[in-house]
């Protein structure tokens, strides 16, 4: 009984524009960073809403956050725990404006709609893949998309344990086929089988336009 003494829960409400999401262990959404009138705030997440956010949520979006405020007399800290989180009222009339909707988009109903996002390609950062040679996989990832001019449309994510040590470095790629035992060296070969075959035809074609002499 002698810890509830210790702690004074009350309900809250407000409103702050969308930074960014809290990550944990790579992959689990904990929670929203948000900037208010006050500050940054960091707002964690109930598990209903981990589970149906929405992760395409642009920055800048203002949102309106309900839930539950803990505050530990004895530690003198204060923790946000989110119960429902919706568009903010003037974040609405934009959406309206822009997309003509009836209803106010809510996200934890996943009824959001923003703008696309970056494809993403999950690589296991474990001790077990990266042993493996999963560091330096990344790396020709990272120079395979930048060779390819693919970096602004696709983004490198590390993740928590794939179930598949042995098999290690680990890896899915954005269309969700899952690649195992994938070596450096195989990785030019890899992004032309999943998305290397628009840009290699592109760099043909002006290859061959600029192997054309101009008369």
């Amino acid at each position: 009984m002698g810890g509830s003494h210790n702690m004074e829960v009350s309900k809250f409400c407000f409103e702050g524009r969308f930074i960014d999401f809290v990550i944990k262990d790579g992959y689990k959404l904990k929670g929203l960073l948000l900037a208010t009138h006050e500050g940054e705030c960091y707002v964690k997440l109930a598990k209903h809403l981990r589970a149906a956010f929405d992760m395409r949520l642009p920055a800048g979006t203002w949102l309106q956050v309900v839930g539950y405020k803990e505050y530990d007399i004895k530690k003198d800290k204060v923790t946000l725990k989110a119960e429902r989180v919706m568009v903010a009222r003037s974040e609405i009339a934009a959406v309206k404006t822009i997309a003509a909707r009836e209803e106010p988009p809510f996200i934890d109903d996943v009824k959001v709609k923003p703008a696309k996002t970056k494809a993403t390609i999950l690589v296991c950062q474990k001790s077990d893949c990266m042993k493996r040679g999963g560091k330096a996989v990344c790396q020709a990832l990272e120079a395979a998309l930048s060779d390819r001019g693919l970096e602004d449309q696709i983004t490198i994510k590390g993740t928590g344990c794939m179930k598949n040590c042995k098999a290690g470095p680990n890896l899915v790629m954005p269309d969700k086929t899952r690649h195992s035992r994938i070596q450096a060296t195989q990785v030019p070969a890899l992004m032309n089988q999943h998305f290397g075959d628009k840009s290699l035809s592109a760099q043909s074609e002006n290859l061959r336009k600029a192997a054309i002499p101009k008369w």
